[in-house]
C-alpha cells in the first residue's frame, strides 16, 4: 500500500469512528465557528407525527429546553440528508411539506433552511436564525430517512419518538353477509384494526358520523351513511370479539384513524367493551365509478369543475379546475392534505394519501387558476375553500399541485402481467377489444360478443408492457394561430414533398413542373409535459431512410393536419412523418437528450419541445382545391397511438378558420381538453368570421 493511500485509509477510519459520537455532541468541532444554537444548550432531534413508519415523520428539534418544528420554506433533500444523519440514519430518501405528518405545536425553530448536504449539523446550515420564522404549523417539514443506521450509532441523545397511535397502521371493514363478502368493493362492515398478526375490533362507545367519515375516506369512499345497528347486534352477539380501541373521537378531517384521539385498552385486547357496547360498524357511499347500483350511479353527481390529469392510476393526477369555460391548474403554495382530500372526495374517491407539489404528475398548460388554497377538509368542493388569484409573478407550471387519493380495494392487483413464449398459447379468448382508457379492468372494455379473429396464429396474440410513467405531448396552440399564412409554392420545388405524400391527390394530375400548389403553412411546437420521455416505438435499426430529404423517418405518421367543414367532413388533409424527433429547446434546468444529427437518438425529453418551423417541407396542408369559406383546422399528434401517453385527450388542437380565397385567419386555437363541454359545443357551432376586422366596443 502506498503511503498516500495508507494515510487516506487511516484518516477515513478515524473519521468514521468519530462520526457517530459527534452526532451526540453538544458543540461542533473547534475548527468551525459554533452557531448560537450550540452555544446555548443541547440539541436533540426526533421524528413524530402520523401515520408514519419509524424512519419517517415530522422533524422536531429540542432547543433551549423546548421542542419545536422546522418550516418547509426552501426545504430540500440536502436538508433532509443532514437531519437524517443527525437522527442516526445514513441518508435521506425524501422529504415532506405542508405538515404531511400532522401539525406540530409550540415553536417553529428554523425557517428558510438551506444546506449543501455535507454539513454535520443542521445548525451549520444557512437559515433565518433560531426562532425567526413567518410560518405556521401548516408548513411543518418532515423527512423520510433510508432505513439503514450509521455504524455504532445509538439513540441516546437523538430520539425517534414512537407514539401509541402507531399501533394503528392497517384498518379494514369486515363484511358479515356472505353475498357482500364476495362483492367488491366492500362498503359496509365491522371496523377492524391489525393487531399482533390478527385483527381486533373497535368499541362503538360514543361513535359519531365524523368517525365514520374518516374510516370511509381511508377505504376510498367520499361519504358515510347510517347503518342498521339492529342487524349487526344479532350478529356480533354470537361472535367472539377482541377489542383494542375503546373509544374514538375524530373531527372528521383526519386522513387516518391513527390521527384521531384514541383510547386504547390497557394490556391485551379484551373480550368486551366497557358498558357492554358493540363493535363499531360503518357504512360508506361509494363514488360513481365504484357503485354497483345503476339507480345510485345516476343519483350520485359527478363534479364537472375539477379533474385529475397525468396520473398512472385511478384517483391520482395533476389537479385542474374549471373557471369560466377554461381549465387551469392549481399552484402548490400551501398545498396540503386537507385541500387534497377535498378534491379527492369531490371526485368520488376517499381522503387523500398524498398532496404532491412541484408538478410531480407533469406540468399543465394554459392558465393557473388558484394559489394558496386553504381548506378545513369539510368543504364539498375546492371552490368553497379560501384561495388567492394568480398573478403572472406568483407561480409557474413547475409548481402545479397533484394528489393521490385513497381508492377502494377492487382486487385487481391479483391485472399481474406474465410474459411467456407465444408458442405456448393454445386458444384465444377475446377479440375486438376496444377500451376508452379509464376502465378499471379489461373486462369492462367493449369486445366481440362472438370470438372473431382472422389471424389466429399464436404470434398474433396481444401483449403489453406496463410502466408507471408515460410521456404526454401537447401542441402550442397560440403559436399555430400566430404563424399561419398562405404560400403559392411552385411545383418544381415540391418533388420531395410529393414523394412523401405531403400533397393532395389532385397534385398527381398537375402539369409538373409547371404551376403551383396553395399551401396553408404554420409552425408547430410540440411539448412533452408528461413524466417520461417520448421515444419512437421502432428502434433505429428499423427507421426508413428517405434519400430525397436526406433523413430517417422514425415514425411513419407523427401528426395529422386536417381542414374540416363545419359539419366535420374533411376537405383537405396533410400528415407529417417524424423525420427528426429531437429536443429543440428545454425549460430552465432541463438538459437536452435527443439530437438527430449523425444518426443520433430521437425523442422528446420531459420538459423539452420539438419545433417544426413553418418553412420546412410538409409543414402544411395543401388547400389548392379548397373553396373560400369557414372551416375548422385540426392538428392531431401521435394519431395512431403508436407511443404510450398518459393522456390522449390533449393530443388534438382545433382552430376556427376563415379563408377568403386570398388570405387565411385562425381564431380560438386550443388543445382538445382546454375548454368546458359547453364551450366546446359552442366552438363546434361557430358560424365563422365575416372578416378579420376586430370590433371595438
Amino acid at each position: 500500500m502506498e503511503l498516500s493511500n495508507w494515510w487516506s485509509y487511516t484518516t477515513l477510519l478515524l473519521m468514521w469512528g468519530w462520526l457517530p459520537s459527534y452526532l451526540t455532541q453538544t458543540t461542533p468541532p473547534t475548527q468551525t465557528s459554533p452557531s448560537p444554537a450550540l452555544k446555548t444548550g443541547r440539541l436533540k432531534f426526533r421524528l413524530t407525527g402520523y401515520p408514519r413508519k419509524h424512519n419517517e415523520g415530522r422533524i422536531e428539534v429540542f432547543y433551549k429546553d423546548e421542542w419545536g418544528t422546522i418550516c418547509d420554506d426552501d426545504f430540500s433533500l440536502a436538508n433532509a440528508h443532514v437531519l437524517c444523519r443527525q437522527l442516526g440514519f445514513v441518508s435521506a430518501t425524501g422529504w415532506a411539506h405542508s405538515a404531511k405528518y400532522g401539525k406540530g405545536a409550540g415553536k417553529i425553530w428554523l425557517d428558510n433552511v438551506q444546506c449543501s448536504g455535507s454539513e454535520m449539523s443542521i445548525a451549520l446550515c444557512k437559515s433565518r436564525g433560531w426562532g425567526n420564522s413567518d410560518c405556521t404549523h401548516d408548513e411543518d417539514a418532515g423527512v423520510i430517512c433510508k432505513d439503514e443506521r450509521l455504524p455504532g450509532y445509538t439513540d441516546t441523545d437523538n430520539v425517534i419518538e414512537v407514539h401509541k397511535h402507531t399501533q394503528i397502521e392497517e384498518v379494514r371493514l369486515q363484511p358479515v353477509v356472505s353475498m357482500v363478502k364476495r362483492r367488491l368493493p366492500v362498503t359496509e362492515g365491522v371496523v377492524e384494526v391489525r393487531f399482533k398478526g390478527g385483527w381486533a375490533q373497535v368499541c362503538d362507545n360514543s361513535w359519531t358520523p365524523k368517525n365514520s367519515r374518516v374510516i370511509c375516506g381511508m377505504m376510498g369512499f367520499p361519504h358515510e351513511r347510517k347503518v342498521n345497528k339492529s342487524f349487526y347486534k344479532l350478529y356480533t352477539e354470537r361472535q367472539k370479539n377482541h377489542f383494542l380501541v375503546h373509544s374514538v373521537a375524530c373531527l372528521g378531517t383526519e386522513m387516518h384513524l391513527a390521527a384521531c384521539p384514541l383510547e386504547f385498552n390497557k394490556g391485551n385486547a379484551t373480550a368486551s367493551c366497557p358498558g357492554g357496547v358493540l363493535p363499531a360498524v360503518v357504512s360508506c357511499i361509494p363514488g360513481p365509478l365504484y357503485t354497483h347500483s345503476l339507480a345510485l350511479k345516476k343519483k350520485l353527481k359527478t363534479t364537472t369543475s375539477v379533474r385529475l390529469k397525468g396520473g398512472t392510476h385511478q384517483g391520482e393526477g395533476r389537479v385542474e379546475v374549471l373557471r369560466g369555460s377554461e381549465w387551469g391548474t392549481v399552484c402548490d403554495d400551501r398545498w396540503n392534505l386537507q385541500a387534497a382530500s377535498v378534491v379527492c372526495r369531490e371526485l368520488g374517491f376517499g381522503s387523500a394519501k398524498e398532496a404532491l407539489t412541484g408538478a410531480r404528475m407533469g406540468q399543465g398548460v394554459g392558465p393557473i387558476h388558484m394559489n394558496e388554497v386553504q381548506c378545513s377538509g369539510q368543504e364539498r368542493s375546492i371552490w368553497n375553500c379560501r384561495f388567492k388569484n394568480i398573478t403572472s409573478e406568483d407561480c409557474q407550471h413547475t409548481e402545479d399541485a397533484s394528489v393521490r387519493c385513497n381508492t377502494p380495494y377492487m382486487g385487481f392487483h391479483k391485472m399481474e402481467t406474465w410474459y411467456w413464449d407465444g408458442s405456448n398459447v393454445t386458444d384465444m379468448a377475446w377479440s375486438g377489444v376496444k377500451c376508452v382508457g379509464d376502465e378499471l379492468a379489461l373486462s369492462q372494455c367493449q369486445r366481440h360478443k362472438v370470438f372473431s379473429c382472422q389471424k389466429t396464429a399464436t404470434r398474433f396474440a396481444a401483449g403489453v408492457i406496463c410502466s408507471e410513467t408515460a410521456s404526454d405531448l401537447v401542441l402550442n396552440a397560440p403559436l399555430v394561430q400566430q404563424t399561419v399564412y398562405i404560400e403559392d409554392r411552385p411545383l418544381h420545388m415540391l418533388y420531395c414533398a410529393a414523394e412523401e405524400d405531403c400533397l393532395s391527390k389532385s397534385a398527381a394530375k398537375a402539369n409538373w413542373p409547371y404551376g403551383h400548389r396553395r399551401l396553408l403553412r404554420f409552425s408547430s411546437e410540440i411539448r412533452n409535459i408528461g413524466r417520461a420521455d417520448f421515444k419512437p416505438k421502432a428502434g433505429r435499426h428499423s427507421w426508413v431512410w428517405h434519400a430525397c430529404h436526406g433523413h430517417y423517418h422514425s415514425m411513419d405518421i407523427f401528426t395529422h393536419y386536417d381542414l374540416l367543414s363545419l359539419n366535420g367532413s374533411k376537405v383537405a388533409e396533410g400528415h407529417k412523418a417524424s423525420f427528426c424527433l429531437e429536443d429543440s429547446e428545454c425549460q430552465d434546468g432541463v438538459a437536452k437528450r435527443y439530437e438527430c444529427a449523425n444518426f443520433g437518438d430521437q425523442g422528446i425529453t420531459v420538459g423539452c419541445w420539438d419545433l417544426y418551423r413553418h418553412d420546412i417541407d410538409c409543414q402544411w396542408v395543401d388547400i389548392t382545391d379548397v373553396k373560400p369559406g369557414n372551416y375548422i383546422f385540426q392538428v392531431v399528434i401521435n394519431p395512431n397511438f403508436e407511443v404510450a401517453e398518459s393522456d390522449f385527450t390533449n393530443n388534438a388542437m382545433k382552430c376556427n378558420c376563415k379563408y377568403d380565397g386570398h388570405r387565411i385567419w385562425l381564431h380560438n386555437c386550443h388543445i382538445g381538453d382546454a375548454f368546458s363541454e359547453e364551450a366546446e359545443r359552442k366552438f363546434e357551432k361557430y358560424p365563422g368570421q365575416l372578416n378579420n376586422q376586430i370590433t371595438r366596443k
